[in-house]
């Protein structure tokens, strides 16, 4: 390849703030793709109904935090699925092994992430509430 040949992907090439400034537009693409998907939607609209009652049920600062970072992980992790999905999708439709074995990995870390979440909000509400 020849330095005078484009290269596939121009983030590459970039540098400093204007790379930074790309990046942000690439990610702030993906959340707008992310909402395409019904159960990112979903997470998204029970994270808001939960971000104001994360600062009443916790106690202090780190439990805040806690409570709200769990509510992001289910967010990052749905993403990083429909990632996978997409790429997956893109290979071809066909049924496949691999990419049945892909996808449900996927599923899988998004209900793990769910569990979490369930599991240190009824925690936290348990110890707020109940003693």
């Amino acid at each position: 390849m020849s330095t005078s040949e484009p290269l596939v992907n121009p983030q590459k090439s970039r540098r400093g703030l204007i790379r930074v400034w790309h990046a942000t537009l690439i990610s702030l693409h993906g959340l707008r793709e992310g909402w395409h998907e019904p159960a990112f939607r979903q997470e998204i609209l029970f994270a808001l109904v939960m971000l104001p009652a994360a600062f009443w049920v916790g106690r202090n600062w780190v439990e805040t935090a806690l409570l709200i970072a769990v509510l992001a992980v289910v967010l990052i992790v749905e993403l990083l699925n429909s990632g996978i999905e997409a790429a997956i999708d893109r290979v071809g439709p066909e049924w496949h092994s691999f990419s049945k074995k892909a996808k449900d990995l996927g599923s899988a870390a998004v209900l793990l992430s769910i569990l979490l979440c369930g599991g240190v909000w009824i925690t936290a509400v348990w110890q707020r509430f109940a003693t």
